[in-house]
């Protein structure tokens, strides 16, 4: 007996076609969070926006969180430097390289601080955010104790982000890779005394 093996036939133009509608999708998303960072993002609005109907809208995107999901992994990658550390090198070395990019798309930025779709859109990838400073801040939390250990971590972080950029921009006027060198300076001071604290809880006598 024959068995007859049907393959798909997957068109480049339809794909392409496809790729070019996703990607005005995204750029509509992008217009929306400059022109109007409060405001949450609908999809009627997203329809108009970005000339893509709404069923199509919703076949390359069938929910908000995919849609939020997909337009911030775009906007991370256009930086072309890594967002969140993966060790404690990158805690103080990364963050000029870092906030010198976040100047480049400072409207996202601060939609995604002044708008409820942008906080979710935040919240989607904490897990992930908590997960990657944990990793990184491994060496110095082991030798404190677990309520230490989550202040540093909570600490860090917090100096690492686009909070911080924001802040010490409007604040204080630093432009994107000055921030960051400032950044840089307080963590390395942080870890260096999370260090010490460390060692001296271990040589604690029993």
């Amino acid at each position: 007996m024959n068995t007859r093996i049907v393959t798909k036939y997957e068109s480049p133009l339809r794909a392409e076609q496809a790729q070019a509608t996703r990607e005005r999708i995204l750029v509509g998303v992008r217009t929306m969070f400059e022109r109007d960072p409060a405001n949450a993002l609908g999809f009627d609005e997203l329809a108009t926006v970005s000339g893509v109907n709404r069923r199509t809208i919703f076949r390359h995107f069938p929910t908000k969180e995919a849609l939020l999901e997909a337009f911030w992994n775009e906007a991370n990658a256009s930086l072309g430097v890594r967002f969140w550390p993966e060790s404690e090198k990158d805690l103080t070395e990364l963050p000029p390289a870092l906030f010198a990019s976040l100047d480049s798309i400072e409207g996202i930025v601060r939609a995604s601080h002044a708008s409820g779709a942008g906080r979710q859109m935040r919240l989607q990838a904490n897990d992930e955010r908590q997960a990657a400073f944990r990793k990184s801040l491994a060496e110095i939390s082991k030798d404190l104790t677990p309520e230490g250990a989550r202040q540093l971590e909570a600490t860090v972080q917090l100096l690492f982000s686009a909070t911080a950029w924001q802040t010490m921009k409007d604040y204080w006027g630093l432009p994107g890779e000055e921030a960051g060198k400032a950044a840089a300076w307080a963590i390395k001071a942080l870890l260096d005394a999370a260090r010490r604290n460390g060692q001296n809880r271990t040589e604690e006598p029993k």
